[in-house]
C-alpha cells in the first residue's frame, strides 16, 4: 500500500511511514481553519466598504481611520476565537499549549509584544491620532497610518534650531520631504513623543531680528508688531475652548497670548524678538509673509539690519627693504 490511514487514530501512512498529526480529524480542522480565514477576510472587506460608504461625508479623516482600526480588531478577534475553538476543543490541551506559547513568546518576541502594547496605548488616544503632527523615535512628521506593529509617518523637514538634531534632512523647514517613515509602536514606551497638534493645534513661534543701536528702535518695534498682527492669529480669532486650553497649558492667567516684541542687548546690536501664535501647519508661509513685510517697511523707514563688522583702528608700521639690483652678466663675443 502506497498511502492510507492506519492505527487507532487513523494517521496517514505513506510507503509505510506514519506521518505524525496527519489524521482525518486534523485535516478537517485544517480545512475549517482555512474557511474561517477566508470568511473573516471577506467579512472585513465588506464591513470596511460599507462603513467607508456611510462615513464618506465625515469632515475629519480620523473617522475613517478609526473605523478601519475597529474593523481590523474585530476581524482579528473573530479569527483568534475561531481558531482556538477548532484546535483546542479540550481545555486541558488549551492550558498546556497556552503555557508553552506564552513562555516562548515572552522570550523570543519581546519587541513585538511591546509594539502591540504600544498600539493599544495609542488606540486609547492618549498619545496621538492619525493626522497629528508628532516627533517619535527621532522622526518628525504627520501620522499617515497606524498598524498593530508600526506607525507610518509622512516625514517633514527641520526648522533652523532643529537642524543639528538627528536624523538630519535636506528640507530646512517643517514641510514634507516626500519620504514615508515607519516607526515601531514600541517607541512610545522608550522615548518621549512630541505632539504638535493634540488638544491644542496652535504653537508659539518667534522671529529674531538684529537692529542697529543708532536706528529708530521704537519704529522698528512698530514694524515687527504690525507684521505679526497682519499674518498671525489674534486673541479674538481663537475659540473660547482653545483660549481656556491655552491658559491652562501655558499658565498664562489673564495675560494676552497675542504678538509681543522683546528686546535683548548684545555687544553689537539690539536683538528684537517678536513672539506670536500660529496654527500647527503653514508656519513657513506665515514667516515668509512676515519677512517680506518687515524688510519692505524697514527699508522705507531707513532702518538697517545689523551685521557683524570689523573696524581697523590702527595699522602697524610697515617697513619695506629693497635689495640692489644685480648687474647683468656680460655677453661673450665669438671670434
Amino acid at each position: 500500500m502506497v498511502a492510507g490511514f492506519v492505527g487507532p487514530h487513523g494517521a496517514l501512512s505513506v510507503f509505510g511511514v506514519t506521518l505524525v498529526g496527519m489524521t482525518p480529524e486534523n485535516g478537517r480542522k485544517f480545512a475549517l481553519s482555512l474557511a474561517i480565514l477566508v470568511v473573516a477576510s471577506v467579512l472585513g472587506w465588506i464591513l470596511t466598504k460599507v462603513l467607508g460608504f456611510l462615513t464618506r461625508w465625515a469632515a475629519s479623516p480620523r473617522v475613517g481611520f478609526w473605523t478601519r482600526q475597529g474593523v481590523s480588531l474585530l476581524v482579528a478577534l473573530l479569527v483568534i476565537v475561531g481558531l482556538i475553538s477548532i484546535w483546542f476543543d479540550d481545555p486541558t490541551r488549551l492550558t498546556t499549549a497556552a503555557g508553552l506559547v506564552t513562555a516562548g513568546v515572552a522570550v523570543a518576541m519581546q519587541r513585538v509584544i511591546t509594539a502591540i502594547a504600544g498600539y493599544f496605548l495609542i488606540l486609547r488616544g492618549s498619545v496621538f491620532n492619525v493626522g497629528d503632527r508628532i516627533v517619535i523615535g527621532g522622526v518628525r512628521g504627520d501620522v499617515a497610518a497606524l498598524g498593530m506593529l508600526q506607525t507610518t509617518i509622512m516625514e517633514m523637514g527641520e526648522s533652523a534650531p532643529e537642524q543639528p538634531d538627528s536624523p538630519a534632512t535636506w528640507v530646512r523647514s517643517r514641510q514634507y520631504t516626500g519620504r514615508l517613515v515607519t516607526v515601531s509602536n514600541a517607541e512610545v514606551f522608550e522615548k518621549p513623543v512630541y505632539n504638535y497638534s493634540r488638544d491644542f493645534p496652535f504653537l508659539f513661534e518667534e522671529m529674531h531680528l538684529p537692529i542697529r543701536f543708532q536706528d529708530d528702535l521704537g519704529k522698528a518695534e512698530e514694524i515687527l508688531m504690525a507684521a505679526a498682527r497682519r499674518h498671525t492669529l489674534q486673541v479674538e480669532e481663537l475659540e473660547e475652548e482653545a483660549m481656556v486650553e491655552l491658559r491652562r497649558r501655558y499658565f498664562l492667567g489673564q495675560d494676552s497670548p497675542g504678538p509681543r516684541v522683546y528686546w535683548r542687548l548684545t555687544d553689537n546690536w539690539l536683538e528684537m524678538t517678536v513672539r506670536f501664535v500660529v496654527r500647527d501647519h503653514g508656519i513657513r508661509a506665515v514667516k515668509d509673509a512676515m519677512s517680506r513685510d518687515i524688510l519692505r517697511d524697514l527699508k522705507a523707514a531707513g532702518i538697517g539690519i545689523a551685521s557683524g563688522t570689523y573696524a581697523i583702528v590702527e595699522a602697524p608700521p610697515l617697513k619695506v627693504q629693497l635689495e640692489p639690483a644685480k648687474p647683468a652678466p656680460a655677453k661673450r663675443r665669438r671670434g
